[in-house]
């Protein structure tokens, strides 16, 4: 059996899946948490990193390996290989400033013309601008700049830090792919390559990309990952990268790999696109995940640009791209209506499966943490249409799920403006196990709604990168269905919380 490995290091932890090339089959898999926070070291995730293969019963027998990552995230290098600070995390919004800044001195429309993307917090350039305005001989060090999953991949291949690395720092050797460098706001999906010209105006210096090998080096100009096209492969798990000379995590002197086995490295992709390929999402195809923050996200087969930045215009990892749009209120909806109810998530959907489509009424417009899709980061939550017959639990929590769900579909809205094929829709993420938040969905979205399977999507579309690297192409496993609920459309319940969202009180 022809084994592949697929990486998952995300905001909160790292997730290893060993899967059959062949099949796609899940034969074993491993974790390890990273720390909280908004900013971190990145020697976090390598530690993680070690403790997953370790906890997923090592490589020896892994033919290839590839690693999906958090987007935006900021790693900063010097010239020795060292990191220069913790890494800001999409999730860090003191660069809400900067993304302001950065926005009217080139204007939403042009930014979006030329990345895809109308600068916010998330996005990397909008943190490269912030440590260059309030970290300044920080930023005079900086020699590289990558993302997670870029440094992970150099990590792996066996460069860094000269005192801890076989090869050392040639960051010339970094790599990335095209959906990584597509949440830069750096880098032009449509033209499918860097626009300097905006790294230099946000970081104030020259940057370059990393050439793969020996080449002209200017100590002032930054170096940029080398983009990798889908399938391409970075190259191979240095077997000394964490520290043995000989040896990677799970290998022993009797390993059946034998002491030169090798392990070749897929390019690696963002979280989102490597979630569309584990999911084998094709053009047409809307993934809807409902996390803590919600996600909608397409396969396109054409570049957008959206100057209100509503959706983001990114690359995908299939060589296609990935319009995306993000709500603040996804699944933490449920709780706080639960907690409201004082009920679990079981009574809750019993009880919104007891009321009648649209809730008789009751809407609940979502916004507990004001929201960006639509824009209003000031709003606050709240119920309408409460009347005395209409206050019943059944209701309110009918509307919970109603709410989350039309929250999300303003971004299958957002993603259809721009022009982006609509099919069929995939819904993922722990909350939509619940068998209500299932049924609700064929009720409020007007394409035929199928529920995967719970699984490690993320880590999964890295493995499809690491068969495809290996083989040369891209494999098409089966996904597991748990669900796929039958069409029951009912426009009234949109209709009713359009009306609703439309009375919110924006905040100030």
């Amino acid at each position: 059996m022809n084994l592949v490995a697929g990486v998952d290091s995300s905001t909160q932890s790292c997730k290893v899946v060993v899967l059959d090339a062949g099949t796609g089959t899940l034969v074993r898999q491993g974790r390890a948490a990273h720390p909280d926070g908004t900013e971190v070291h990145p020697d976090h995730w390598w530690r993680a990193l070690s403790a997953a293969f370790d906890d997923a019963g090592g490589l020896a027998d892994v033919s290839a390996l590839s690693v999906g990552g958090q987007q935006h995230g900021m790693v900063l290098l010097d010239h020795a290989g060292n990191v220069v600070r913790p890494a800001l995390l999409w999730n860090d919004t003191r660069s809400a400033s900067a993304a302001a800044a950065l926005t009217d001195e080139v204007g939403a429309e042009d930014f979006a013309r030329r990345t895809g993307l109308v600068p916010v917090a998330s996005f990397t350039i909008t943190k490269i601008r912030w440590v260059r305005d309030h970290e300044p001989d920080l930023a005079d060090r900086v020699a590289a700049v990558a993302l997670p999953h870029d440094w992970l991949t150099w990590r792996l291949r066996g460069y860094g830090p000269a005192a801890a690395s076989p090869l050392g720092p040639d960051l010339d050797q970094l790599t990335t792919d095209r959906s990584e460098a597509s949440g830069t706001g750096y880098w032009s999906p449509s033209a499918g390559e860097y626009d300097l010209e905006l790294f230099k105006l946000a970081f104030g210096r020259d940057a370059r990309q990393a050439s793969g090998g020996a080449g002209h080096r200017d100590p002032g100009t930054v170096v940029l990952p080398r983009v990798l096209g889908p399938g391409d492969a970075a190259g191979a798990v240095h077997p000394g990268c964490f520290g043995s000379a000989t040896q990677l995590p799970g290998q022993s002197g009797s390993s059946p790999a034998g002491p030169g086995h090798r392990i070749l490295l897929g390019a690696g992709a963002g979280d989102n696109a490597a979630a569309a390929l584990g999911l084998g999402a094709e053009p047409g195809d809307v993934v809807v995940s409902v996390g803590t923050s919600g996600t909608v996200f397409s396969v396109a087969s054409r570049a957008v640009a959206d100057p209100s930045g509503t959706v983001a215009g990114f690359a995908d990892a299939s060589g296609e791209y990935l319009p995306i749009a993000v709500t603040l209120n996804a699944a933490r909806v449920l709780g706080s209506v639960a907690g409201i109810l004082g009920v679990d998530f079981d009574e809750l959907a019993r009880l919104a499966l007891g009321a009648e489509p649209g809730a008789g009424g009751v809407v609940l417009v979502p916004y507990f943490e004001g929201e960006r899709t639509p824009n209003l980061p000031h709003a606050k939550a709240s119920f309408h249409g409460l009347s005395i017959a209409s206050s019943t639990r059944s209701n309110l929590a009918r509307a919970a799920i109603e709410g989350m769900l039309c929250g999300l579909s303003g971004g299958l809205d957002a993603l259809r403006a721009q022009g982006s094929p609509a099919t069929r829709l995939l819904l993922i993420g722990g909350a939509v196990q619940n068998p209500a938040v299932q049924a609700i969905a064929a009720q409020v979205f007007d394409l035929p709604v199928v529920v995967p399977s719970p699984g490690e999507y993320v880590a999964r579309g890295a493995a499809v990168q690491a068969a495809w690297a290996s083989s040369g192409n891209r494999p098409a496993w089966p996904v597991a269905v748990d669900a796929a609920p039958a069409p029951d459309f009912h426009p009234a319940i949109r209709q009713n919380y359009l009306r609703a969202s439309s009375r919110v009180d924006p905040g100030n």
